[in-house]
């Protein structure tokens, strides 16, 4: 399990005495119990691989965004962080779709549920969203179904 996996690492990282490493997977240690309590109220999905992927692409979506805003700040050593951060995050995260793989998936489930117009964008994204969620850049796919139904 991935949950196992991020155990590890930390714990090895710290043998190793790498505190930057040891720091951000502690970090996601942290964002991972959170959504452990957080889902007590809720409906927590079944599998536990979704909900540590689910957790680790908001990270690195929320890294990629401060990274940035330092740059245009000119902040470069703390965007430097952040992107040792992100490069650890992405670690654990599966191997995303390219574009092309994207608008291959897109096409396909526009054919199976009949999409035609932007109206119908929702039940594409929904159905994207629910076969390929932890594979695709949902940003990208957002532009690439507007795109393709426009």
């Amino acid at each position: 399990m991935l949950r196992d996996d991020i155990k590890a690492a930390t714990i090895t990282s710290m043998k190793a005495g790498d505190k930057e490493r040891t720091a951000a997977l502690r970090l996601i240690g942290a964002k991972i119990k959170d959504r452990d309590i957080e889902a007590r109220t809720g409906k927590a999905p079944d599998n536990d691989d979704d909900l540590v992927t689910e957790v680790l692409q908001k990270m690195a979506k929320q890294r990629r965004e401060s990274i940035q805003m330092y740059e245009d700040g000119g902040r470069q050593e703390l965007a430097d962080q952040e992107k040792a951060e992100l490069a650890v995050i992405e670690e654990f995260l599966p191997a995303m779709l390219d574009e092309a793989a994207t608008k291959a998936a897109i096409e396909a489930i526009k054919a199976e549920v009949g999409a035609e117009s932007i109206k119908e964008m929702g039940r594409v994204m929904g159905e994207l969203k629910k076969r390929h969620g932890a594979e695709l850049d949902m940003g990208l796919a957002s532009a690439l179904v507007k795109a393709s139904l426009s």
